[in-house]
């Protein structure tokens, strides 16, 4: 064990520990394995045991995302920080990718001339490509209301991990996303949200052995 000053160094050794001393914060909640390891990573991210007292889980979100991940479901964000934080080799050995086109030339000037978000657009362009696959939203409330629209008019992502952050919409976009009853979701209540959460649930998704180990 690696420590300086009392403090420890090795990387390894730090997420050991910030991860047993997270367990202790979990021990009054009665989580099921699979929301269980979800609930942990965002209490990690976030440096905030009371994180956990505001996560949502559709009843299928765990099941159904972990399976549609093992089985090569793709990955598609509303923005780049988002794309970053996931683990890219694990989702790679797998068969998935991470998609998010916010900086496409074509999705800027679409929505520079439709005075709309790059992320709103950036949405609307995956369309169908969504279908079956796996989608994050860790910044912006439009990308989750046009998401949202979408699932109306009968699109079904596997699973939207949905947890755009802010003042302005993203309360209201996450209460949306858990009553719409579709399509399996993960979110986080009122203004809190943002990509490192996003990017911590997929990965707890990807790090997670499944029920039965």
């Amino acid at each position: 064990m690696t420590r300086f000053d009392g403090v420890l160094w090795h990387p390894r050794e730090i997420e050991e520990e910030s991860l047993r001393l997270v367990e202790g914060y979990l021990q009054k909640y009665k989580f099921p394995p699979g929301e269980k390891a979800v609930v942990s990573r965002l209490v990690h991210t976030s440096g905030d045991p009371a994180l956990a007292e505001l996560v949502r889980f559709h009843p299928q979100a765990v099941d159904t995302g972990w399976a549609a991940l093992r089985n090569g479901a793709h990955i598609f964000t509303d923005v780049t920080m988002l794309a970053a934080g996931i683990n890219h080799r694990r989702l790679t050995s797998y068969g998935g990718a991470v998609h998010c086109a916010v900086h496409t030339p074509e999705v800027a000037a679409e929505a520079a001339a439709r005075g709309i978000t790059r992320s709103a657009v950036a949405m609307e362009k995956f369309g169908n490509k969504l279908q079956g696959q796996v989608v994050a939203i860790g910044n912006a409330p439009t990308a989750l209301f046009t998401l949202l629209k979408m699932i109306e008019e009968g699109l079904r992502p596997a699973l939207v991990v949905g947890m755009p952050v802010g003042f302005v919409g993203a309360a209201h976009s996450k209460e949306l996303l858990l009553q719409q009853g579709k399509v399996p979701c993960i979110t986080v209540l009122g203004t809190r949200g943002g990509s490192p959460l996003a990017a911590a649930t997929i990965n707890a998704l990807l790090y997670y052995q499944g029920s039965g180990g």
